[in-house]
């Protein structure tokens, strides 16, 4: 074989083993070894806390909307022309 060819190789594979290393000692890294570990979480076994936070998410709609309710109506009393302190006759 040719030293040449071997020689084009050297950098290659340590710049890529350094990049491996690196890869394994980030959080990425260590997921994906939990995850070959303890192979893949089955789908049904976190369904009740799915559903939890679904509720939860549908709950945050809900007062979002009240919010945006509450805003518009502090709006349109901003946007009156009428000064709001005085009292109407009578």
């Amino acid at each position: 074989m040719d030293p040449r060819f071997i020689a084009v190789f050297i950098p290659i594979v340590a710049v890529g083993g350094f990049f491996a290393w690196m890869i394994s000692l980030s959080p990425l890294g260590k997921a994906l070894a939990e995850r070959v570990r303890h192979g893949a979480v089955p789908p049904g076994k976190d369904a009740g806390e799915r559903e939890e936070l679904l509720g939860a998410v549908e709950e945050l709609r809900r007062e979002v909307a009240e919010l945006a309710e509450r805003v518009d109506f502090t709006e349109r009393l901003l946007a009156r022309k009428e000064p709001a302190d005085r009292l109407p006759p009578g």
